[in-house]
Formats: structure tokens, C-alpha cells, sequence
């Protein structure tokens, strides 16, 4: 076993499908009791990333180390010991919420003696109690996935994979599981998950930010934004209507000192180089261009503006 106080270690992990490089070359680690994300859109590299970390997939170069085992000749000791929430939320659709608890007790070999208590526990750590004999076929979106959370958790794993987790629920649904994984990281457990949700991210301790395979930044979210947007993030709104946005989007590209610019919503975000403008000097700009109206606020940058940066075009939808 390998000796440290990091839960995982993972040292220029790359994985090739034929000529296809899926995983390039990553290269992070993670403490115990941290909440690390992995944020990028679908297709970046993470559901691979997590498939080598629990041992499915066996790397084609680099190497990971998941609780001081390796992942390339002691995956059967890894997947006992964590607990993982896959994207399609592996349920038995005609169990109750309780008989898949139950269920994957068994799978996890929870001793029979101990699985009621370790299903009651689950139950009340996320909330389910009066939906517990309701069948997982008939269960709302939000409520499938906090049992498959309880799934990955019956058996008390101090690492937990959330591969997507929220993807496919409402907001406040989403919000709810969000308090649910707080709730588990200040009992000790850590944390590795995915998800291509912006807002999402800005809860995690630190942030791995994947673009078609490559890790391109980690850090704290504050410490991403600082280092990937040296400058400042502005919302501009021009006018009225939707093509004098598109006409004033490709005036600020002109723009000298304005790094980087795009729609965002119903108004524009540019980013400048450090003491580049003002909100007055990038008012002028526009009004010299033909807006008169336009109005400028500066404004915190997210990190949807550092991941634009960093993955070198625009992203937004």
C-alpha cells in the first residue's frame, strides 16, 4: 500500500480507446474529507477518469492509487471499501426503497446481522423516511436519485464517486442533494464528483477543470478565478433585442484590452486585461460604436468565464 494522507493519488492517468486519447496525461490528488468536482461538458474525460479510479477500466499509461491500493493490480481491494453513484442509477425498479437498500447491503456484504440498522441509518441520514416502502419504478426523479445515493453509502464507504449525479432532476432537487453531500463531507466522508454544472462546481473545496481529456486547471474556485481571469468580468447589455446584441458582441471583440467576450443570457460578458477599463472607458466604447444606451456593471466573474478562458472558445448555451 501506498503511504499517505492523500484518499487518492492519481500520476499521469491516460487512457486510449484505439487511436482515441479519452484521459491525456492527468495528474491530481485528493484529501481526505475533500469535496473535489470535475467539471467539463460530456465527452471531457470524467466518467472515464472515475471508471480507472474504481479499477473497471485498467489505464494505458500513468498510475492511481485509490485508498493506498493501486488501480492497475489491487482494484478488488478499492471497490469494497468506496461507494459509487453511477449516471443511470442502478435501481431495481419493482423493490421498494428499502428492499434496494437492503439489497445492496448484500451486494457490499453488509453482515445480515447489521443491515437493518445500516438501512435505518440511511434512511434517516437522507431523508427518506415515509417513502420507504414506495417502489423505486414509481419514485420522482429527486427522490431515485437520493436512494441511489443511499445505495452507494449503505455500506459506510469513507470515498464516494458521483458520477453526474444531478443531471436529469429539477433545481430544487438539485440544491437538496447538494446539502445532502455537505452534510456527508463534514461527517469525514470524501468526495469525487462530476458534473458539467457551472454553479455546481462553486461548492466544491477545489475544482478540476476537463476540456476533450485534459486537465486543464485545479484549484479553489476563487483561486481559478484569479488565476485563469487576471483582469476584470463586466456584463454589458447594449439595447433592446437580440441583433443588436450579435452587433455589439462583435464590437467588443474589436475592443483593445478586451480578452474575451460572449453571450450570456440576454446581455453580454467580457472579460479585460488587468486596469485595461472602467466601466466608463468600456461605456464610451460602445457609445463610439454605436450604442448609446449600453450599460456596463462590473461583476464577479464564474466559472463559466474560467472555463471559456481556459478551453479557448466559447462554450455558453
Amino acid at each position: 500500500m501506498s503511504v499517505s494522507d492523500n484518499v487518492i493519488e492519481v500520476t499521469n492517468l491516460t487512457k486510449k480507446f484505439g487511436e482515441f486519447v479519452a484521459v491525456n496525461g492527468v495528474s491530481f490528488d485528493v484529501g481526505a474529507g475533500e469535496v473535489l468536482g470535475y467539471l467539463g461538458p460530456n465527452g471531457s474525460g470524467k466518467t472515464t477518469t472515475i471508471r480507472m479510479l474504481l479499477g473497471l477500466l485498467q489505464p494505458s499509461g500513468g498510475e492511481a492509487h485509490v485508498l493506498g491500493y493501486s488501480v492497475r493490480t489491487q482494484a478488488e481491494l478499492i471497490r469494497p471499501k468506496v461507494g459509487y453513484m453511477s449516471q443511470k442509477f442502478a435501481l431495481y425498479e419493482e423493490l421498494t426503497m428499502r428492499e434496494n437498500l437492503d439489497f445492496y447491503g448484500g451486494v457490499y456484504d453488509v453482515p445480515r446481522r447489521e443491515r437493518a440498522g445500516r438501512v435505518r441509518d440511511v434512511i434517516g441520514l437522507l431523508k427518506l423516511g415515509g417513502h420507504e416502502n414506495d417502489r423505486a419504478g414509481a419514485l420522482s426523479g429527486g427522490w431515485r436519485q437520493r436512494l441511489a445515493l443511499g445505495c452507494a453509502l449503505v455500506h459506510q464507504p469513507k470515498l464516494l464517486f458521483l458520477d453526474e449525479p444531478t443531471s436529469g432532476v429539477d433545481p430544487s432537487a438539485r440544491r437538496a442533494f447538494w446539502d445532502l453531500i455537505y452534510d456527508l463531507a463534514e461527517r469525514g466522508v470524501t468526495i469525487f464528483v462530476t458534473t458539467h454544472y457551472m454553479d455546481e462546481a462553486e461548492h466544491c473545496h477545489r475544482v478540476g477543470i476537463m476540456f476533450r481529456g485534459q486537465l486543464l486547471a485545479l484549484d479553489t474556485p476563487s483561486g481559478l478565478k484569479t488565476s485563469a481571469l487576471p483582469g476584470a468580468a463586466w456584463d454589458v447589455i447594449p439595447d433592446h433585442g437580440s441583433a443588436s446584441l450579435v452587433m455589439a458582441l462583435t464590437a467588443l471583440h474589436d475592443v483593445p484590452g478586451v480578452v474575451q467576450a460572449g453571450l450570456a443570457g440576454d446581455r453580454l460578458r467580457a472579460i479585460t486585461a488587468p486596469d485595461a477599463h472602467t466601466a466608463d472607458s468600456l461605456r464610451a466604447t460602445m457609445l463610439s460604436n454605436g450604442f448609446a444606451d449600453a450599460q456596463v456593471e462590473q461583476v464577479e466573474p464564474t466559472l463559466e468565464d474560467v472555463f471559456i478562458a481556459l478551453a479557448g472558445h466559447d462554450q455558453r448555451t
